[in-house]
């Protein structure tokens, strides 16, 4: 709170997502595998193509849908599109937290003009637009994820530099589950550079390595109020894991989508969506099997502040020796 502007009229507190708990809709959860019928789609996604085909439905029929891009210096911010020509920008998973910027307002803005809004992000982020807008719109609908963590934007900038440090130059495309040589279980990181291209394991990135051992993650996530296994968005996506031991033959390495039906207008976007995907109904117990981020958070990794201290007063090559 900025206590120079504070007018102490106590909003804040009314619409914060932790201290007002939004009311869970009462509707029978469904699961679902999913692949996008476009292989060329699913090629350019994180995993089965899902987001693309309910961002197509929704901008078919006049609306909007607000998701996550790159800016022009990697930088991670939320934005819309009105056309499926623009849905390559969301595609592809960006481990950066994303500044939200005033998509609320517009969203506001959108629905009270009648437009269809379709909202993706984490699910914190989600549960701040429910409260933020303080009654339900029928013409809105919202889509979460299982979100592991999100990461400093401050470490991302950094490793950026260190990065342009290393190869000379700013890389001018990032992909960070490129899954064309190992596929889609076994992904890399690319980098795109205009005098070449670097591809790493995920095991070998650095950055990917301070994510997945939790050094980088707002506080928040390591007791995160959002995971839980019924959403109080309409839809939850993810990759599946653990298709091999489910429906092996389903596994071409190409990416797959699990999702999850939360409310009676997830269902209302399903029922849209099915000529545009393949799927198969599984249980809400064989995502949560393999992907447990659904309703756990993180452990909180010991090393964190001194990490953040390295962050401040060392160089990249100093923090890589020390915590990796």
């Amino acid at each position: 709170i900025e206590q120079d502007k504070c007018i102490n009229c106590g909003l804040c507190q009314k619409v914060c997502p932790i201290l007002n708990k939004v009311q869970e809709v009462k509707c029978e959860q469904e699961a679902y595998l999913v692949n996008n019928k476009d292989i060329k789609v699913r090629e350019q996604s994180t995993s089965g193509g899902a987001f693309t085909a309910i961002a197509n439905y929704v901008i078919t029929n006049k609306g909007v849908v607000y998701g996550a891009a790159f800016d022009d210096r990697f930088n991670v911010y939320h934005t819309y599109i009105e056309s499926t020509n623009d849905l390559e920008k969301f595609r592809g998973s960006k481990y950066v937290q994303s500044d939200l910027k005033d998509t609320f307002k517009e969203v506001k803005s959108f629905l009270d003009n009648n437009r269809i809004v379709c909202y993706s992000g984490t699910p914190c982020q989600i549960e701040g637009l429910i409260t933020y807008l303080g009654k339900n719109y029928s013409n809105l609908y919202t889509q979460d994820f299982i979100c592991h963590g999100v990461p400093s934007p401050k470490v991302w900038k950094k490793y950026l530099d260190y990065k342009k440090e290393k190869c000379g130059e700013d890389p001018i495309k990032v992909n960070f589950r490129d899954k064309e040589v190992l596929g889609w279980s076994n992904f890399q990181v690319k980098y795109k550079y205009k005098s070449k291209d670097e591809i790493v394991h995920h095991d070998d990135d650095y950055y990917m390595n301070f994510f997945l051992r939790n050094y980088d993650l707002r506080e928040s996530c390591y007791n995160c109020h959002f995971k839980k296994i019924r959403r109080n968005s309409d839809l939850t996506i993810a990759d599946f894991w653990g298709i091999n031991e489910i429906l092996p033959e389903f596994n071409d390495e190409k990416g797959i989508s699990s999702l999850i039906i939360n409310s009676n207008k997830g269902q209302e976007i399903f029922d849209n969506i099915k000529s545009r995907i393949d799927f198969v109904e599984v249980s809400i117990e064989d995502i949560i099997k393999h992907n447990s981020p659904l309703y756990v958070s993180v452990p909180y990794n010991e090393k964190r502040e001194k990490f953040f201290d390295y962050l401040d007063n060392y160089n990249f090559e100093d923090i890589i020796n020390e915590f990796l």
